[in-house]
């Protein structure tokens, strides 16, 4: 979440006048995250999620995100849903770009997750898979192999500029992936980015899930090694086996991976690192100008990569084999 397009209070109030949610009270902004221009909207009638969706979201993938939402909160997966509009329809336009408001959920994300939070994670993210078996729509992943190309390309070869020797090992590990990644394992709709800051718990328990704007379908296990690079990893960078195990654990006590998955951990692990590593990258070298954002450091996930790298099989990353 962040704040790239600001809006007037003339044109909010029309936008608002489309639902029935009572009049404005108050609309701040809110500058984490680094995709979409995002504001906390309190109304006559509550609080709500606006949300401007900026240039690197397509407009044609968001009937997708929008479905998926209603999808999962009708098959008990806690997340936000989209509000509907006077008209029946989820999406309007507001200063220029597609924008949608979206039910407020309750909760905190945690900045230091111990091994309790992510058993939690590793549950949720396994009953959303489930739920979306019965989900229709599909949308392929523009950011797994082809797309991990474009960004190194929209990199222009300025890598070396963050850490000396960067752009060619960058080139080497595309070549290491587009020989060894996976192939015939299950396919699902996938969140893609189930960071710390897109989990929210209450009172200890896990509350619900945001940000699909990155779902898609893709590999399951490929979800799973997402969590483990975003939740098993300490300030350090080193590798926490205990989290992974509960992960894992909690993950595989809703839906069991096959012996197959299992293996292809170690790579799956290590492409989830370089496509984090390389839109982190790509954010961290064309930061717009004025924009209400910090982009993250993308050394941090180069490091992670390397751990992976280095594995000799699941089992490290705390697999019960």
């Amino acid at each position: 979440m962040a704040v790239y397009t600001e809006v007037n209070d003339e044109d909010l109030a029309c936008f608002v006048a489309e639902y029935d949610i009572g009049g404005v009270l108050a609309c701040k902004g809110i500058a984490e995250g680094v995709e979409n221009t995002n504001y906390i909207l309190r109304t006559e009638k509550g609080a709500y999620i606006l949300t401007l969706y900026e240039k690197r979201v397509r407009r044609d993938d968001l009937p997708f995100f929008m479905a998926l939402m209603e999808h999962l909160s009708a098959s008990g997966v806690t997340c936000p849903t989209p509000i509907r509009r006077r008209n029946g329809k989820v999406l309007g336009e507001l200063a220029g770009r597609p924008a949608a408001l979206i039910s407020f959920l309750e909760g905190v994300w945690i900045k230091k997750p111990n091994v309790e939070h992510c058993g939690a994670v590793g549950r949720a993210l396994a009953a959303m898979h489930n739920a979306t078996l019965g989900f229709p729509m599909e949308r392929p992943n523009a950011l797994s192999l082809a797309g991990w190309e474009t960004l190194y390309s929209q990199a222009d070869g300025r890598a070396d500029s963050v850490q000396a020797g960067l752009d060619a090992a960058i080139a080497e590990e595309l070549a290491f992936h587009r020989a060894h990644w996976p192939q015939g394992l299950p396919t699902g709709v996938i969140h893609a980015d189930l960071f710390p800051d897109n989990v929210f718990f209450l009172k200890g328990r896990l509350s619900g899930l945001i940000d699909f704007y990155f779902a898609c379908t893709d590999i399951l296990a490929y979800d799973v090694a997402i969590c483990l690079n975003a939740w098993c990893f300490e300030p350090d960078h080193a590798y926490n086996a205990t989290k992974g195990r509960a992960l894992l654990a909690g993950y595989r006590a809703v839906r069991p991976l096959s012996d197959a998955e299992m293996a292809a951990m170690p790579v799956l692990a290590r492409g989830s690192a370089l496509r984090f590593m390389l839109t982190r990258l790509v954010d961290w070298l064309n930061v717009p100008p004025g924009a209400l954002v910090k982009p993250k450091d993308p050394l941090e996930y180069w490091k992670k990569l390397r751990f992976h790298q280095r594995v000799a099989g699941p089992a490290e990353y705390g697999f019960d084999l």
